[in-house]
């Protein structure tokens, strides 16, 4: 689906991707943002000819490696032979030298949640062309953007922002379903929630996040989970959140 001017977004299962588009002297210059679940790599093939057609992207930027981010990484690479961007602190859960911290099915009910324990929390063991994000300059053709840490959820976790039309691509730093609850996920119900709990060890921190997106006064919202959100609700559903999280209300799910 378009999103906004040069671009789109693709679901993958559970976990959605970005395409940007427009970059540089070609109309099909391209990056793709995250890689979705495993086994999404001939689904994402198919579904970017009609946009770029044979063209593969520049490179591909991770918002983080939890493994419905990165899961046609690989295989895609190979395929395109094109560098990964991610940051610096999340290279070492990227190439298996660290294992994420074990999920908290319980901290909020709902299905998802529940089978949290058997989703995979390692890497991928990637030692393909890797570029840590680390400074302002880390992201040299991605021109009127810039990437903000936005930690919490996973400790190098990015988020990417479009001053001109103020386009806010979050991953998972928030999202716009509630992902604890199957029922939420299969109906994509809109409305925003942090990211999901049962993956996040620092809930703190990740509100911290949020705050720092808030400032930023997104008018277009596109996250790792969820269909996108225009104008007013999206400063609404921040707000909601934020003042729930800040009085101990927030509501459980099913």
């Amino acid at each position: 689906m378009k999103i906004a001017e040069n671009v789109f977004g693709y679901r993958t299962a559970i976990a959605n991707i970005a395409y940007i588009a427009g970059l540089g002297s070609m109309k099909e210059d391209w990056v793709l943002i995250d890689t979705g679940v495993p086994y999404s790599a001939p689904f994402i093939l198919k579904n970017i000819k009609p946009l770029f057609h044979e063209k593969k992207p520049l490179a591909i930027i991770l918002t983080h490696a939890h493994f419905d981010h990165i899961g046609a990484l690989q295989t895609l690479v190979n395929e395109w032979n094109v560098p990964v961007y991610i940051h610096e602190k999340e290279i070492p859960y990227l190439e298996s030298k660290k294992k994420y911290p074990a999920p908290t099915p319980f901290k909020e009910k709902g299905m998802m949640s529940f089978l949290s324990p058997f989703y995979p929390r390692d890497g991928i063991d990637f030692h393909s062309i890797i570029k840590p994000i680390s400074s302002e300059d880390s992201l040299p053709f991605l021109m009127g953007w810039k990437w903000i840490h936005t930690p919490g959820h996973t400790v190098g976790h990015i988020s990417l922002f479009r001053e001109k039309d103020q386009l806010l691509l979050a991953g998972d730093a928030l999202i716009t379903v509630k992902q604890e609850s199957l029922f939420a996920v299969l109906t994509q119900k809109k409305e925003i929630h942090g990211p999901p709990a049962y993956f996040t060890p620092d809930v703190e921190t990740s509100f911290r996040s949020i705050e720092k997106l808030q400032s930023l006064d997104p008018k277009i919202l596109y996250t790792g989970h969820g269909v996108p959100m225009y104008g007013k609700e999206i400063r609404e559903g921040i707000n909601e959140l934020l003042s729930q999280h800040s009085t101990g209300s927030l509501v459980k799910g099913i």
